[in-house]
């Protein structure tokens, strides 16, 4: 992948290219300042007295603060904040049809203060549909939940989940209890009313109330972090499988992001393998794991593992079925952004459409690439 310098140096003056591109994962800032205003009384108190009072980042980070150094506005402000310099650095010059807004607040699911938290996640979407998706038609948001408490988060999901600007439902990949738990169905019930999947985006993985990062306890570096982020998400991945929530959920949509991506196949090799020797305690996984995992979920490019040369690289995007299952994010801005020309290797132009556009499409109902590219044309 490239560097932060490299990925971004001319994006500002280049032509702008061709294929419409649903970007899967821009992080528009969510600081206090700018939500505050939109929280209840009581919690804006406290926050101006004694601050967020959320769980800290263990680690440090990459980049300028964990973003590319040339994506701070010129006119001020942090990385993110500004929706002038996005659309002139982003959604402009990478012909970006529609991005999806995931912000940085979702520390806020590892907070033991239910309550709290639920203002908070309110507060973040209110901010994000007045500032931002008002403003861009390109741009949709997520549906930030406490879903440290399913009561609380399926609310929040039925009170906005039906306005079209807000695309899914998004959690930390930390927490409490892998998520094909019981625990969570409320969450999942609403989802499926609304027709939203939910995205699981990396973070949290043993911050404030989630488990530990990896089976052997918490990590010292940040890069031992970033390498344990897919055993969280496997985790969760035969959660969803094994406790049964695709048969009980049969239209629910599920996006594993920033997780990385190859690690999926051997994984699912595993799975299928192990489901025919123990299916017998699981009578209600019908299908082979990787037949739910076709169906059923979705996963982000950024940040795709690099594989030793060209071969390997096909075979494995045939065996993680990236036609059906693969959509491009760039993780902007932050530091490990891919940009959409140099992230992955030149792709079929079929392949590519996929990819770039139509998985997208297909999961959040954007109109067809042909449609976006008629509309271009007028």
């Amino acid at each position: 992948m490239q560097t932060a310098k490299e990925s971004r140096s001319d994006t500002v003056e280049r032509k702008k290219q061709k294929r419409p591109i649903v970007d899967c994962d821009i992080h528009h800032f969510t600081g206090l300042n700018l939500i505050k205003p939109y929280m209840p009384r009581e919690y804006r108190e406290l926050v101006e007295t004694y601050g967020t009072a959320m769980p800290g980042s263990m680690h440090f980070n990459g980049g300028v603060g964990g973003r590319m150094v040339d994506s701070f506005p010129p006119e001020g402000g942090p990385a993110g904040s500004s929706l002038a310099y996005m659309q002139k650095h982003l959604l402009d010059p990478y012909n970006i049809k529609y991005g999806i807004l995931t912000g940085e607040s979702l520390g806020v699911q590892a907070t033991i203060n239910f309550d709290y938290a639920a203002a908070y996640c309110s507060a973040v979407n209110e901010y994000t549909y007045e500032h931002w998706l008002a403003n861009d038609k390109r741009l949709k948001g997520s549906v930030l939940i406490p879903k440290q408490d399913p009561t609380s988060a399926a609310k929040e999901i039925d009170r906005i989940g039906s306005r079209p600007e807000f695309v899914q439902v998004l959690v930390h990949n930390g927490a409490m209890l892998p998520y094909g738990n019981r625990y969570y169905y409320p969450i999942y019930e609403a989802c499926v009313r609304h027709n939203l999947p939910l995205t699981i985006h990396v973070g949290g993985e043993g911050a404030g109330m989630n488990s530990a990062a990896t089976g052997a306890g918490h990590v010292t570096h940040y890069i031992e972090s970033r390498a344990a982020r897919p055993q969280v998400m496997m985790a969760h991945l035969a959660s969803f499988i094994f406790e049964g929530v695709f048969e009980r959920f049969p239209t629910l949509k599920v996006v594993l992001q920033e997780a990385g991506v190859f690690w999926i196949v051997p994984y699912l090799w595993r799975l299928d393998q192990d489901w025919k020797s123990l299916r017998v305690q699981t009578p209600w996984v019908r299908k082979k794991p990787s037949e739910y995992f076709r169906d059923h979920v979705r996963v982000t490019t950024q940040p795709i593992e690099a594989t030793p040369n060209r071969e390997v690289f096909d075979q494995m995007m045939e065996h993680i079925y990236a036609k059906d299952t693969m959509m491009f994010c760039s993780d902007y801005p932050h530091w490990d952004f891919d940009s959409p020309q140099l992230a992955l290797p030149r792709l079929d132009d079929e392949l590519a459409d996929r990819v770039f556009y139509q998985n997208a499409a297909e999961l959040y109902g954007f109109p067809s690439i042909g449609s976006a590219r008629e509309e271009e044309s007028e």
